[in-house]
């Protein structure tokens, strides 16, 4: 009598006939600066945490550069000037800063039409309003960046030791910052590099 096959494998095989059979999206490389490229890779509907305003306008910037439009939600403290030192060009790029209780409404439209959305949630976000936002990004092939915790994500970048040069015996400018980030995806081991800032 022959061994039954193992029930996950099966799932999966299904799962990638049914998509198949529906034509689903295929997830396409979105840009990143080269500093992020050792760390993570964004593709079309897929969800990336990050722990900092700095690195989710990072993240957003590749794409930016790129000539896609980008979008900032729940940013009320929205630098413009740091967003024009990553190189996000601003005449594509759109600010909702204090989206409130409407924030998945906001999301969801932004989403809609933009290629990536940087998302800072008015609190924390349970599974169904995730998987709401998930469902968007995989039909439009767009890519949220949550600045905040998010339940289902592909990666988290986080910021472990910064390092700041410029000031000597107390003078001088502040010049650059070294940032030794990791990311931690949800399986392999988790991935180090030290960039510029």
């Amino acid at each position: 009598m022959p061994e039954p096959a193992d029930p996950r494998a099966v799932l999966d095989q299904l799962r990638g006939r049914i998509q198949a059979l529906q034509g689903g999206p295929t997830r396409m490389l979105v840009p990143t600066l080269p500093m992020f490229e050792p760390l993570v890779q964004l593709r079309t509907g897929g969800v990336y945490a990050v722990d900092s305003s700095s690195l989710g306008m990072g993240l957003a910037a590749g794409a930016s550069r790129s000539g896609e439009w980008v979008g900032f939600a729940g940013w009320d403290d929205f630098g413009v000037e740091a967003a024009h030192q990553w190189g996000i060009d601003l005449s594509r790029t759109v600010l909702v800063p204090a989206p409130g209780e409407h924030w998945l409404e906001v999301t969801a439209a932004l989403v809609d039409v933009l290629k990536v959305v940087v998302l800072r949630p008015p609190g924390p976000v349970d599974a169904k309003s995730a998987s709401i936002i998930d469902a968007r990004l995989r039909a439009r092939s767009g890519v949220l960046v949550v600045q905040g915790e998010w339940p289902r994500c592909e990666l988290r970048l986080t910021a472990e030791q910064t390092t700041w040069s410029g000031i000597g015996d107390g003078r001088g400018r502040l010049r650059e910052r070294q940032v030794a980030m990791v990311a931690r995806g949800s399986g392999g081991a988790p991935r180090r590099a030290v960039v510029v800032l």
